[in-house]
């Protein structure tokens, strides 16, 4: 019985899979190991509002800069005028991974352009 020989090709596609497997275990092993603890850290950023009919929608982003994960992220943005506050909206993340940035739109039937101040704050979160 003849035994077959891999040619040069069969050396270098095995070559460069190993080297990626290699190369992502030791990924996985040195994101694990140096995984801090902290706490989901979610910062919030508005930006113009745009409007859309006869209604005005501002986008939100929302930004983890903890170590965990946060899941069903509730947020609400607030339009406020004249010491009185003009009108809530709130939207929820699904989830939202560590160092990871998502994007959400609240809407608005005043036109947030002529509040005098816009405020976003995170209600809770979930640890999955």
């Amino acid at each position: 019985m003849k035994k077959l020989e891999k040619n040069w090709l069969e050396w270098i596609v095995f070559a460069i899979s190993l080297i990626l497997v290699l190369f992502t275990l030791g990924y996985i092993v040195y994101d694990g190991a140096t995984l801090g603890e902290t706490p989901p850290n979610i910062e919030l950023q508005l930006s113009q509002p745009q409007p859309q009919g006869d209604r005005f929608i501002i986008p939100v982003t929302a930004k983890n800069l903890g170590d965990a994960t946060a899941e069903t992220v509730q947020i609400e943005v607030t339009l406020n005028s004249g010491g009185k506050e003009a009108e809530t909206s709130q939207f929820e993340i699904a989830f939202l991974p560590r160092y990871s940035t998502r994007r959400g739109w609240v809407i608005f039937q005043t036109d947030p352009r002529t509040v005098e101040q816009i405020q976003a704050r995170v209600l809770g979160f979930e640890k999955p």
